[in-house]
């Protein structure tokens, strides 16, 4: 008898987390992946993951446990795929996106985030030194100034097609060294 009210107790236990969690969860998982059905597709394998856990009371901070296991979901998703964007190397907490720009111009309060950030500028400014020159340029210009391609080609007296090309080589490189950043967060 004690043993099925505990179990009566689990799931009402789960049904509240689900109530209380399930669609910022979702919108949350959205934000990050192509499709509705990927979204679905990660927020099952995170609810799956929640139920089977042997002792739901032993996880101290819920959302957190929720977040932390749906960005592992989607990281995980990401590394199956070949050829992953800079811009999907994104690193985000309960309240919404960081993304690599926001990561790179964030308040120093927080100190997670502080740390976070002392650890991308050091590793991005070390990969940016190792472009050359016209690289270096087009990337900075677009990802931190946030001017447009097409400015940039104007400003130069450049082909679009090239300050294009430029960039994309710029971003194959940055994203190898900052794949050991990402991959040592996610992992920590």
């Amino acid at each position: 008898m004690v043993e099925r009210s505990a179990m009566a107790e689990e799931q009402r236990s789960i049904t509240s987390t689900v109530k209380q969690y399930g669609r910022s969860l979702y919108a949350f998982i959205r934000g990050r992946v192509r499709s509705d059905s990927d979204a679905e597709d990660v927020l099952q394998d995170v609810w799956t993951q929640f139920v089977s856990q042997p002792e739901l009371e032993a996880i101290e901070q819920v959302s957190g446990w929720l977040y932390r296991v749906a960005r592992n979901k989607i990281t995980d998703r990401y590394r199956k795929k070949t050829t992953i964007p800079l811009e999907e190397f994104s690193f985000e907490d309960e309240g919404g996106d960081l993304g690599f720009r926001d990561i790179l111009l964030a308040d120093d309060t927080d100190p997670d985030l502080a740390e976070l950030k002392r650890i991308f500028w050091e590793e991005l400014m070390a990969g940016l030194e190792e472009l050359p020159e016209d690289q270096r340029l087009v990337f900075v210009q677009n990802e931190l100034e946030e001017k447009t391609l097409q400015e940039i080609a104007n400003e130069q007296g450049e082909n679009l097609k090239t300050i294009i090309s430029r960039k994309r080589y710029a971003v194959m490189k940055l994203r190898e060294r900052l794949r050991t950043v990402y991959t040592d967060l996610n992992n920590g």
